[in-house]
């Protein structure tokens, strides 16, 4: 594409339900469109108040996706960057919160002059600005931006307000409005019905704002009927009225969605030029990864295990690694709170390898310490992600080092032999939201150690998300038992790796590895730690 000429927006809307899947079908659209020679960004903007879902629980919203300049974002900027693989940052993520925040702010410095401060034009103009903030670095030929929710929210009026006026501003060859929405089946009718997706195209109308583009979730194939009703009722043409059907796995549907002509049309509409895709190394991971040759029991030992979502990154970090080892991950998700020293072998002893989740709090922290000794004395592969690298530390300061109280003060704020503590920066902290040692931090890899030898490089940066760090007062005598801190930060001389030498794979890290995982850059640290539990399994 011609870089001079102007960027283009696809925005993407939902009606009918929500978890129709709009961060899917935006990765997978702008999947296509990257393979199509185009540069892509996918931004998604969230209409609840929090400024951010930093300070959210898991439970409300799925886990929180840190991006490499320290942003805490919504979960679907994992799916973006899983699928372009590509990195996404503040500007990739905007929440109402922000935006009012940042009108307020204005307000109080005067900007607006002394003026009523409004929705309209104050908060669509804030919103429209954050919107365009993309194009302004001059990278993208194409922006594609998710509205979060369902049309008709309350939450989200202002955001297609804004929807609205880019529409009018830039003209339709310019921007185009994609409408993801439900067709329901009815069982006992053995029907279709259209009338809920006709009832949402009118709300979003009602809003002055016409979907170009329907794409239709359904669980049945949609008949030439059906579409063809679609189409006159809700103003659009036929060949624009997109199929999206139940697929066994997320990663089937950019395929899915270039058989039903998505990205054509969705180009032709915006008046640009299209070559066919490129999704061989795409398609080459789905065939191995559908087609295993072996398969992997991996127990995932965590707090939040009701809600899939609150480990989303870890579980497709997974699905990377198993397609790379050509091996089906089966990951069974344990509670920590329900893991005893009665029972832990019982609970244990069938899995090929073990994963500690990252969390945060008390709540379970007994059962994490637990799991971890059984899996240190039986030389079952060991993965520790943030928290679950800080509780292997504890096991072995109270079980090798003998330091029977031994905690982290987090949990435990009076012990004795804190060996996680508070990092020094954070001690005068008070405010929770977005203060974490977030994003990218550099580490220095030890030679001659089973990090070195998964990375196979001295210096690498991986995502942070932690408050709490290997007390240093420890590290001599940690290391003299047999612990290796083989992962540090020269500049705050913090551990960032921990490794047991007479371990086949005993690894914690203070990062999280699963954010930088993606389908065709499967992380190594995952790759590596599948690979040991299939010799583990085969032993």
């Amino acid at each position: 594409m011609d870089k001079t000429s102007a960027t283009k927006y696809i925005f993407v809307t939902g009606g009918v339900t929500s978890s129709l899947g709009k961060g899917i079908v935006s990765a997978s659209l702008g999947k296509l469109l990257e393979e199509r020679g185009y540069a892509v960004t996918i931004q998604k903007l969230d209409p609840y108040i929090n400024v951010d879902p930093g300070t959210l629980n898991p439970y409300e919203h799925g886990e929180c996706y840190v991006t490499n300049d320290g942003a805490e974002t919504d979960l679907d900027l994992g799916h973006y960057e899983r699928f372009l693989n590509v990195p996404t940052s503040q500007a990739n993520n905007i929440t109402t919160g922000r935006i009012y925040q940042n009108v307020i702010s204005k307000e109080r410095q005067g900007k607006y002059l002394g003026k009523t401060v409004q929705v309209i034009p104050h908060i669509t103009d804030e919103i429209k600005e954050n919107i365009k903030f993309l194009e302004s670095k001059g990278e993208y030929d194409i922006i594609i931006t998710e509205i979060g929710g369902t049309v008709g929210d309350i939450e989200s009026l202002p955001y297609v307000e804004a929807l609205r006026q880019l529409k009018w501003e830039m003209g339709e060859d310019n921007l185009i409005v994609i409408h993801l929405t439900l067709i329901p089946y009815l069982s006992a009718a053995k029907e279709l019905k259209t009338k809920p997706t006709q009832h949402s195209v009118k709300t979003l109308m009602e809003s002055g704002v016409q979907a170009d583009i329907l794409v239709c979730r359904t669980e049945h194939e949609l008949s030439d009927e059906i579409k063809e009703k679609l189409a006159r009722f809700c103003n659009v043409n036929v060949d624009c009225v997109i199929q999206s059907i139940d697929v066994n796995t997320i990663y089937d549907v950019p395929n899915h969605m270039y058989h039903e002509g998505l990205d054509k049309v969705a180009l032709t509409k915006l008046k640009l030029n299209y070559n066919k895709p490129n999704l061989i190394a795409w398609n080459d991971f789905l065939n191995k990864y559908k087609n295993p040759k072996d398969s992997i029991n991996i127990a995932l030992i965590g707090k939040y295990i009701e809600l899939q979502d609150s480990y989303k990154s870890i579980l497709e970090s997974f699905i990377h690694a198993g397609a790379v080892n050509e091996v089906d991950v089966n990951i069974v998700p344990l509670h920590s709170e329900h893991i005893t020293s009665a029972n832990v072998q019982e609970k244990l002893e069938s899995f090929n390898g073990i994963l500690v989740a990252p969390g945060f709090g008390e709540r379970g922290v007994e059962g994490k310490i637990e799991a971890i000794k059984y899996v240190r004395l039986n030389k079952i592969p060991f993965f520790g992600i943030c928290y679950g690298m800080q509780m292997a530390v504890i096991e072995y300061a109270r079980n090798v080092l003998n330091l029977v109280d031994a905690n982290s003060t987090e949990v435990n704020p009076s012990t004795k032999n804190p060996v996680i503590d508070l990092m020094e920066d954070q001690k005068s902290i008070t405010d929770k939201g977005g203060t974490m040692r977030l994003g990218s931090w550099k580490c220095n890899v030890k030679k001659e150690t089973l990090c070195h030898s998964v990375y196979k490089r001295e210096n690498i940066d991986e995502r942070h998300r932690h408050r709490y760090e290997l007390n240093n007062k420890y590290l001599n005598m940690l290391e003299d038992k047999g612990l290796v801190a083989s992962g540090k930060n020269n500049d705050t001389n913090l551990v960032e790796v921990i490794e047991i030498k007479d371990h086949p794979w005993f690894l914690g890290v203070q990062f999280h590895p699963e954010y930088k995982s993606t389908v065709l850059s499967p992380h190594p640290l995952f790759v590596s730690f599948v690979n040991a539990a299939i010799l583990n399994k085969n032993n």
